[in-house]
Formats: structure tokens, sequence, C-alpha cells
């Protein structure tokens, strides 16, 4: 199972990301709605929830009954396929929000006032939900194909150990995530040209940074792949030990018969 436990990491990377630079390219662009509201910069995780509840209804009505003809699993998708939904939901998140952050400085940069720290980007706060839309569609694939896989695949007596598991996968994300980011401070620096995550966004590069994320999530739904194809589930496993159980008492039984 500890093949599937790293593999999982990388999703939760990418959520932190919705919290942190999703935030901040936020707090820079225009956030209006009617004359004088104005959205929060943190309330625009609210697309998570919102994105949840409607993946789970299209799950349940269009993806389970479609899925159930074509692999004739009374479940629809097992739990490592719908991780890997998460996985490959993940990658097309951060690809958005590289082309997102693209148009936002180019915008930015057709606007010499708001390349300032703290200016306002002409362009609507809301060229950001496909980004958090895909991240929260991804969470209700992945983080409900995780509980079903460690809660089921655990061996007897391991599922408070198996739990604990699967939930250090999301502490484990926010903690890659602030590794790269300090990785990519010192390769970049903080400021200048150059700087990918400098504090002024509108002088940043900062679709470099999604776009790392997405090459290193595509490497790791390769990796994810591989220790998927290769693992067996617990029933499968215990299907074989049946059958070689089976095929050892018939062979006893022939050799006696021959004795």
């Amino acid at each position: 199972m500890l093949p599937i436990w790293a593999t999982t990491i990388m999703f939760w990377t990418v959520y932190a990301q919705m919290t942190t630079f999703s935030v901040s390219q936020a707090t820079t662009m225009d956030r209006r709605i009617g004359p004088s509201f104005r959205i929060p910069p943190g309330s625009l995780t609210v697309f998570f929830v919102g994105s949840i509840l409607l993946t789970v209804p299209v799950y349940d009505r269009v993806v389970v009954p479609v899925s159930r003809r074509l692999t004739g699993n009374p479940n629809g998708l097992t739990p490592l396929q719908r991780i890997g939904a998460g996985l490959v939901l993940s990658i097309l998140a951060m690809s958005a929000a590289a082309l997102t952050e693209i148009k936002r400085l180019r915008v930015a940069r057709s606007t010499p006032a708001a390349l300032e720290n703290g200016a306002t980007v002409p362009m609507s706060v809301f060229w950001l939900i496909p980004q958090f839309f895909l991240v929260g569609a991804g969470e209700a694939f992945t983080y409900i194909g995780q509980l079903d896989f460690f809660l089921r695949e655990c061996p007897k007596g391991m599922k408070t150990m198996s739990t604990g598991l699967f939930l250090s996968t999301l502490s484990l994300g926010f903690f890659v995530s602030s590794a790269l980011v300090t990785v990519v401070h010192k390769v970049t620096g903080e400021s200048g040209h150059g700087a990918w995550l400098a504090d002024n966004l509108n002088r940043g590069k900062l679709y470099n940074f999604y776009w790392l994320l997405a090459v290193l999530c595509l490497v790791n739904l390769v990796a994810y792949l591989g220790a998927a194809r290769w693992y067996a589930y617990k029933e499968q496993r215990a299907a074989v030990e049946d059958d070689s159980m089976a095929g050892v008492e018939l062979a006893e039984e022939a050799a006696c018969c021959h004795a």
C-alpha cells in the first residue's frame, strides 16, 4: 500500500496552492459584484464546496452507470481508478491556473498602473473559477478513493493506523508545497526580473511555478499508474490463495488415490 500512499501526496500539494497562491492572485484582481460589494479573496474556496456538490451527483448518475457497463464492476470505478481520476484533474487544474496567470499578467502589463504592488488588475476574479473547480472535483474523486482504499485494503486490526496513513497525505502535501516554494525561492530569487514567486505577483512568474507543478503531477501520475497496475486487491489475493489451497488439496487427494 505504501507506493499508492506516496503517489497521492502530490494531489494535496496542488490543493495547497488553492489556499495560498490562488488567493494571492485573487487579491490583485477585480473582485467587485455590483457597485459596492467586493468578494473577500479567501472566500473563493467556496468553489471547492460547489464543485464537490456538483461532482458527486454527476459521478453517481453518470459515471457509475457508464463504468458499470464498460467494466462490469457493480461499484462503477474502483478506489484506485477514482484516485487516478483525481490525479488527472490535478494536472488539468495546474495547467488552467498557469494559463489564467499568463492572461492576468498580460492584462496587468498592458496597464502600467496595475504593475504597482497592491494595485488592482482590471480582470475579473471569476477567471480563477476553473482551477478551483478542477481541484474541487479532483478532491471528490481522490479523497473518497483514498478513504475507500485505505479502509478496505488495510490488514485486520490496523484500520486506525491505515486511516492515519491516509490523513498524513494531506499534511505531507502542504509540507511538499512549502519545500517547493523554498527551493524555487533559492533558485529564482525572491525579487528581481527572474523571480517566479515575487512579493509583487504582477512582476513575478507564478505561471512557471504552476507549470512546474503540472509537470511534477504528470510524473507522479506515471508512477501512480505503475503502482496501481502492480497492486492486487485483497479480494483478488484471497481468491488466488483459495485457488492455490484447492490445487494443493486436489494434488494430495490424487496422491492418496494413486498410493
